[in-house]
């Protein structure tokens, strides 16, 4: 069978793109040959795929009806006429798409969810709609879920496309809190799918070509890597993490931030940049040299994120809001010791099934310095705890949870 994967950017670390990627790895174990559909494909994808940045989030004209929509807050009355015209141009490359790979199945990454592409969301709802093409809509971040774009006028537009009921279209959330509010408020079903690793497979190492990445980002033998692996973003709470190192007062300790910041603004950088050196703190902004895939640029490396892990001393997570938590199964597949927050996904759904990990709800106290303390002076203490954590991925977070879920709601060639 012929799936088509849709979405506004196929490329890069985000969390859309990486679990993207998985769902993919079990559609083409299933048998299904793969298409892509985006504004911005990785470049692994665009010889099976149509790249057209009409379709980005980044896109002028789609930035422009995001900012008329819940930054001016304009009248649904001269709003949605433009949002309609946009659709209807959005059709035809997506049309071009379906017809070309003969497509019998669509799965949309996260376009039904956020709403910062309007107009695609409504091209889609109606091309499936006209062609009755089943599908699923893997819904990452819903608009009730964030702040921004709870004021608007035009949610009776939202809550037609954001997601959309279609009779052949399935929906997956990525939390049992988001199953439970798509239902409250749509009355719609889905299946849970967290983010998953392949945990029968052994992480990756240290290798010839990442054995200098901590000389490379200025660390001395003695430091200790304490691995940021997230978003440069305000909801990631990196705060925490500077708070928790300033406490340690340990000169040995650097925290090291591997993703290149923009995606909000470079604000929040700088506001942690100046924090960091007020309270003494250890701070490597590494983002410039790691990126997706490593590779070298003239006479510059640049690494990936998983060269960074095998490095890496201890992991933290301090986020306030997140869909699921990648990086945190992706430190327990890497065996790494972490401090969490215990945001509210993590609380209903990661936390209760038994890992060990040094916990904070939103600050940094005594006894959580000093559980780190002792993993980092003596790392064979934190072996019972990550070894536990790995079973405990293995069980609830592999490659065959992920294709036990799917096998029932995807389709068997």
């Amino acid at each position: 069978m012929n799936i088509g994967v849709i979405s506004t950017r196929l490329a890069g670390t985000d969390g859309v793109s990486l679990e993207s990627a998985k769902i993919v790895a079990i559609a083409e174990q299933f048998g299904h040959e793969i298409f892509y559909c985006a504004g911005e494909l990785d470049p692994a994808l665009k010889e099976r795929g149509l790249e057209d940045r009409r379709l980005h989030f980044a896109d002028d004209l789609a930035k422009d009806l995001h900012d008329r929509t819940f930054v001016q807050r304009e009248a649904a009355a001269t709003l949605l006429p433009d949002i309609h015209k946009r659709a209807a141009e959005l059709k035809r490359p997506l049309h071009q798409f379906l017809t070309q790979n003969q497509i019998e199945y669509v799965i949309i990454q996260n376009a039904f969810a956020i709403p910062m592409q309007l107009p695609l969301a409504q091209a889609l709802t109606e091309l499936m709609a006209e062609h009755k093409l089943p599908g699923l809509a893997h819904n990452h971040d819903f608009y009730w879920e964030r702040p921004r774009f709870l004021n608007s006028q035009i949610e009776p537009f939202l809550d037609q496309f954001f997601p959309p009921n279609l009779p052949g279209l399935a929906h997956a959330t990525i939390n049992s809190l988001a199953q439970t509010a798509l239902q409250q408020r749509r009355g719609l079903d889905s299946l849970v799918i967290p983010n998953v690793f392949d945990f029968h497979t052994p992480p990756p190492g240290i290798d010839a070509f990442n054995a200098d990445f901590r000389q490379a980002i200025g660390l001395q033998p003695d430091d200790w890597l304490i691995l940021q692996p997230t978003r440069v973003i305000p909801r990631k709470g990196i705060e925490l993490s500077i708070e928790l190192l300033h406490q340690l007062n340990d000169p040995r300790a650097k925290l090291v931030i591997t993703h290149k910041a923009g995606d909000e603004g470079l604000e929040y950088l700088h506001e942690l940049q100046v924090l960091a050196q007020a309270k003494n703190v250890g701070f490597i902004y590494a983002g410039e040299v790691v990126d997706d895939q490593r590779r070298e640029d003239g006479d510059q490396k640049i690494y990936s994120l998983w060269d960074a892990y095998p490095h890496a001393d201890l992991v933290t997570y301090p986020s306030f809001i997140e869909g699921f938590g990648n990086a945190l199964i992706e430190t327990v597949y890497f065996k790494l010791p972490a401090v969490v927050n215990r945001y509210p996904v993590y609380a209903a759904d990661i936390g209760p099934l038994g890992f060990q990990f040094a916990e904070i709800d939103w600050e940094i106290m005594p006894e959580t310095v000093e559980t780190v303390r002792g993993w980092l002076e003596r790392p064979e203490t934190a072996v019972p705890a990550t070894t536990h954590n790995y079973e405990l991925g293995k069980k609830y977070f592999s490659h065959q949870t992920l294709a036990n879920l799917l096998a029932s709601h995807f389709p068997q060639p």
